[in-house]
C-alpha cells in the first residue's frame, strides 16, 4: 500500500488537502510528475495475487464507482488499483481540466510502474470505461508489449455526431482559443443507465462532477481521438471490448472500427442491444453478464497461481 510520500519534497507544514479538504497524508495517493496528489485505491485479493487489473475511470466520475467490480475480480484473486485522474474525484486539479491528455495516459504509466515494481512477475491488465477506454488504449499502445490483455466498456474512439460536425470542430476550436472555459452543458444522467437506482446514485454522486463539460476539456478529447486513429494500429494484445447499441455519449462505430482497425489476433465485441453507455451500472441482467464476461474472459488470459499460462 502506498503512503504517497514523494521522494522530491518533504510533506509541507500545512500538508496538501484534496478537495474534500483532507489531508493527503491521510489519504493513499501518488504524486505525478506535475507535483499534483492523485488519489489511489487499492483492491487487494485475500489469496496470492495472481495479476494486476488497473482501472481507468470515465470523463467527470471516479474510481470508487469500480468498488462492486474490483470486488469481483478480487474474487479471481486479482490485485485491482486504479486512481482518479486529474480534476477528478479526490485528486488535485481544477475540476474536468487537463493541460493535454496526454497527463491522463503519463499518470497511468506511473501508477502501473509503481505497482508492477511491487509485483514484478505479475502480468498486468488494463480495464477502461468511456473517457477510460481512451486513456487505455493509448496507455496500451505506448507499451505494447507490457501488457497481458485489455478490457474496454463502451469506450471512447471516434467523436459522437453532436460534437463531430466539421463546423463544430472549428467553432470549438475558435472558443478554445478565446472562451476555454465555457461550459457546453453537462452529461445528461438517463444517457449513463436504464437502471433507475443507477442513474440516482450517479446524480447524487458528490465526487462525481455534475457541472457543465468546458471547451478546453472537449478540445482534448478530440486531441485524444486523434491519436487513438494513431495507436490502435499498434494493438496486438487480447481485447476484449463491451459496448451498448443504444449509447449516446460514446459512438459504437468506435468499438466496430476498433475491431477493424487493431491487427491483434486475439479480439472480441460483444454488444447488448438497447443498452445504454455504463454497462457496468445497467440493468441487471446487462451488468451480471458484462461482469461474467469480463470474470471469464481474464480467468481464461491469466493462469492461476502456479499454472503455465492459457495463451
Amino acid at each position: 500500500m502506498k503512503t504517497g510520500h514523494s521522494s522530491r519534497m518533504p510533506e509541507e507544514s500545512s500538508p496538501k488537502r484534496s478537495p474534500q479538504n483532507i489531508p493527503y497524508k491521510d489519504l493513499p495517493h501518488i504524486i505525478n510528475a506535475d507535483g499534483q496528489h492523485l488519489f489511489c485505491r487499492y483492491w487487494k485479493p485475500a489469496a496470492t495475487p495472481r495479476a494486476l487489473v488497473f482501472i481507468a475511470h470515465g470523463a467527470g466520475e471516479h474510481c470508487g464507482r469500480y468498488d462492486d467490480l474490483a470486488q469481483r475480480l478480487t474474487g479471481l484473486n486479482l490485485f485491482v488499483f486504479a486512481h482518479d485522474h486529474v480534476g477528478h474525484g479526490q485528486s488535485e486539479g481544477d475540476r474536468m481540466v487537463v493541460s493535454d491528455f496526454h497527463v491522463f495516459v503519463r499518470d497511468s504509466l506511473q501508477h502501473i510502474d509503481l505497482m508492477k515494481k511491487e509485483h514484478p512477475e505479475l502480468p498486468v491488465l488494463i480495464l477502461g470505461h468511456s473517457m477510460g477506454g481512451a486513456i487505455s488504449i493509448l496507455t496500451a499502445s505506448e507499451r505494447p508489449s507490457e501488457f497481458s490483455g485489455m478490457l474496454l466498456i463502451s469506450p471512447l474512439v471516434v467523436a459522437s455526431p453532436e460534437v463531430a460536425t466539421p463546423i463544430k470542430v472549428f467553432a470549438a476550436k475558435v472558443l478554445n482559443f478565446v472562451l476555454p472555459n465555457l461550459s457546453l452543458g453537462s452529461i445528461d444522467p438517463s444517457a449513463i443507465s436504464r437502471n433507475k437506482k443507477e442513474i440516482e446514485s450517479y446524480t447524487s454522486d458528490p465526487l462525481v462532477y455534475h457541472g457543465g463539460m468546458k471547451v478546453s476539456f472537449v478540445i482534448q478529447l478530440m486531441n485524444a481521438i486523434a491519436r487513438i486513429e494513431r495507436a490502435l494500429p499498434k494493438l496486438t494484445l487480447p481485447i476484449l471490448v463491451l459496448h451498448g447499441s443504444s449509447d449516446k455519449l460514446c459512438d459504437i462505430k468506435g468499438s466496430y472500427l476498433l475491431m477493424d482497425t487493431v491487427p491483434s489476433q486475439d479480439k472480441t465485441l460483444k454488444v447488448y442491444e438497447e443498452a445504454c453507455h455504463a454497462l457496468h451500472k445497467e440493468l441487471p441482467e446487462v451488468s451480471t453478464s458484462v461482469f461474467t464476461e469480463i470474470l471469464t474472459w481474464i480467468g481464461q488470459k491469466v493462469p492461476a497461481a502456479g499454472e503455465p499460462s492459457h495463451t
